[in-house]
């Protein structure tokens, strides 16, 4: 059955944080959100140096709700059996801290913050992979989730039959990194380096990364698996596996994935019409600037494509700014826009 008639509202920006000065700078240029994690395995960008004690988690959340912005925490991960206590101390601990929403991937951590925490605003995490509406209304009728982020595997019409059927907001990925496993699914981490992201709170973690200047150029290797080898004077990208450059049938090429990233600055008036509530930037491994410069051009773009009286452009000085800092400095509309559909 199609979703009532919703009333428009505006299109959210939500970027990230993975730090206290990226916070802040994602307020200070225009963020209508920011998403953050707590120091540990419960959320998936568990990288030493990133994310909040609760202090920062104070101080961010003053910062965000001074200027009238949410914050919102990714406890995105799945629990195992012999820790789900630390998966539920984060919810307490996200409830006590005032947080706007929290991002779950989990259903058994789900039920656990709308029993404890019921006034507490869920959102569904990319993790889930929930890619049509009948899951994602599953969700929100056992857990009464209120928003639901898509993972980067559908087309703009499948995203637009979907929220014709659903009253949960859709909230899309609009620039960064490009994930094109199925999100909260994929083991090729765990298959390398013994550790998934989708426990461990992080896809190749910085432990297994080594760098080798060899005699054929810069060699990139995962827990000692050649990943890729760049020339002088070619970008190297974090090595991922999905992003490896791999001999097969005698032809050196990306197999899986190019190191490129997701930008879909150009089919804002289309998410905009067909109601997205949201778009998200990813990043939060990024560094404070990356994330001031990408919130400034969305911030622009997102006003100027809803401006009714406006004809909205994509100006070449966003995509200068997007391109300088985009994976392998190179962009895609991924499977938003399908060729061969």
């Amino acid at each position: 059955m199609a979703a009532p008639p919703r009333a428009a509202k505006p299109l959210e920006l939500v970027c990230p944080a993975g730090s206290l000065p990226a916070l802040k700078g994602a307020i200070d240029n225009g963020a209508d959100c920011v998403y953050l994690g707590f120091r540990d395995a419960t959320n998936a960008r568990n990288f030493a140096g990133l994310n909040f004690d609760d202090k920062a988690i104070e101080q961010g959340i003053r910062y965000a709700h001074d200027a009238g912005r949410k914050v919102l925490l990714a406890l995105n991960t799945y629990p195992q059996a012999d820790s789900m206590k630390l998966w539920q101390a984060a919810v307490d601990r996200a409830a006590g801290a005032g947080i706007d929403a929290i991002i779950m991937a989990d259903p058994a951590l789900m039920a656990y913050a709308t029993e404890r925490h019921p006034q507490l605003r869920l959102h569904l995490s990319v993790q889930a992979s929930a890619t049509n509406h009948d899951a994602i209304n599953f969700y929100h009728e056992r857990f009464n989730i209120a928003r639901a982020v898509l993972p980067r595997v559908l087309s703009l019409a499948q995203v637009e039959q979907l929220i014709g059927n659903t009253p949960v907001e859709i909230e899309v990925f609009g620039f960064g990194s490009l994930c094109v496993m199925v999100e909260g699914r994929c083991s090729l981490s765990s298959y390398c380096t013994g550790e998934s992201p989708n426990t461990h709170g992080v896809c190749s973690p910085a432990k297994a990364v080594r760098w080798f200047e060899g005699p054929k150029g810069l060699e990139a290797r995962l827990n000692g698996v050649l990943i890729d080898r760049y020339a002088e004077g070619e970008n190297a990208s974090y090595p991922t596996l999905c992003k490896g450059r791999f001999e097969v049938g005698g032809e050196e090429y990306y197999a899986m994935e190019e190191p490129t990233s997701l930008n879909t600055i150009e089919v804002l008036p289309q998410m905009i019409q067909m109601g997205v509530r949201a778009v998200k930037i990813e990043g939060r491994q990024r560094s404070p600037a990356y994330v001031a410069q990408v919130t400034r051009v969305w911030r622009d773009a997102i006003d100027a494509a809803s401006d009714p009286a406006g004809r909205y452009s994509v100006k070449p000085s966003w995509m200068a700014a997007l391109n300088a800092v985009a994976e392998g400095q190179q962009h895609t509309l991924g499977a938003y826009h399908r060729k061969w559909k």
